[in-house]
């Protein structure tokens, strides 16, 4: 999963990055117009587990990637997301909003997060706007037979011009695959992350949530500072503090939480001697599309699965304890894979 990562100057998006991969982009208006790009481990206790069950040569957790692009002074003149980083952020599968809800020295203006969201959203509306307009002028000029992807242009900037995202526009799953190859960032999935202050860490806005309801976006709160300081704890340590700012979970884990939760993701695993591995599929999948993640050769000569729930296994002992009382299941394509599912895959090619 690649998650794009955008924000005004002074939301403190660099450091929500540098807390989530554990890098030390530069942080401020001295940073790199390239992009910070980093790459994390999901946390996956069950994964943990089936290593010291199976003992395999390797282990391989799931991954997100984060791409954490330069953001402008909101200023109310001009654009404040360099247009030309935002191509760096076009192929993420979802997209993190960075808000400022923190008092700064280093900034004149009190934090307004509902201002903020609002433009970011409006930034990318426009954005949006344009690659739109440009492809219809084009489709006008050509020769007839592209009629269909006019009207569902125009269709798209007629939703557009009402400073509306196209995440919120009602679309047929054709439409939604005729649109996949523009890579329009308003129709991407969303998540607000609210940068906290000190005083009241967990303080969620009423405009954010108000916002994020109208406009197909889910919300999380983080305080960049406190979460800081937490990293330099031991585990221990790490408990106190999170119970005394009444916090569930470090930030890096919260936020794989709710971004999997706006994506839909779940893990199936794949286990033995070689290499125990954590796969992420969207919740719904069928078998054959899961076997296609570890190889297309499987998929295309998939046979049927053996699928093992991961809670039962460990409950149990092992695959064969598992097999003892009937519980591993020959499964066909169209089963649905579930989160936990442990699969070997049968197949023939």
């Amino acid at each position: 999963m690649k998650m794009g990562i955008l924000g005004f100057r002074g939301s403190g998006k660099t450091t929500v990055f540098n807390l989530l991969t554990g890098l030390s982009a530069t942080v401020g208006p001295g940073g790199d117009r390239k992009p910070n790009i980093g790459v994390i481990k999901v946390p996956d206790e069950r994964i943990e587990k089936l290593t010291a069950m199976y003992n395999p040569r390797k282990t391989t957790f799931a991954e997100i990637a984060f791409v954490d692009v330069a953001g402008k002074a909101l200023d109310g003149t001009k654009s404040a997301l360099d247009q030309g980083l935002l191509t760096h952020i076009r192929d993420s599968d979802a997209l993190t909003l960075v808000v400022r809800a923190f008092e700064s020295v280093m900034l004149e203006d009190a934090p307004n997060p509902g201002t903020e969201l609002r433009s970011l959203d409006t930034e990318l509306i426009i954005c949006d706007y344009g690659i739109a307009e440009k492809r219809l002028q084009r489709l006008q000029k050509e020769s007839k037979g592209r009629e269909s992807e006019a009207q569902l242009l125009e269709y798209c900037l007629e939703h557009l011009e009402q400073d509306k995202p196209l995440r919120t526009l009602d679309l047929t799953e054709n439409q939604e695959l005729a649109l996949k190859g523009f890579r329009f960032l308003s129709q991407m999935p969303a998540l607000v992350l609210v940068n906290t202050s000190e005083d009241a860490p967990t303080a969620m806005p009423d405009v954010i949530t108000d916002y994020a309801n109208a406009n197909g976006l889910d919300v999380m709160v983080l305080c960049a500072s406190i979460e800081a300081e937490m990293s330099e704890l031991d585990d221990d340590d790490q408990k106190i503090f999170l119970a005394e700012y009444g916090i569930d979970a470090p930030g890096r884990n919260r936020y794989i939480r709710v971004a999997y939760g706006k994506l839909d993701l779940i893990s199936f695993f794949t286990t033995g001697e070689d290499e125990v591995r954590a796969w992420t599929i969207n919740r719904g999948t069928p078998a054959v599309r899961a076997a296609g993640k570890v190889h297309s050769d499987i998929e295309k000569g998939f046979i049927r699965a053996e699928v093992t729930p991961c809670d039962l296994l460990m409950e149990l002992g092992s695959e064969q304890a598992v097999k003892a009382v009937g519980k591993m299941g020959l499964e066909g394509k169209e089963y649905i894979v579930q989160d936990g599912d442990i699969c070997h895959f049968r197949f023939n090619v």
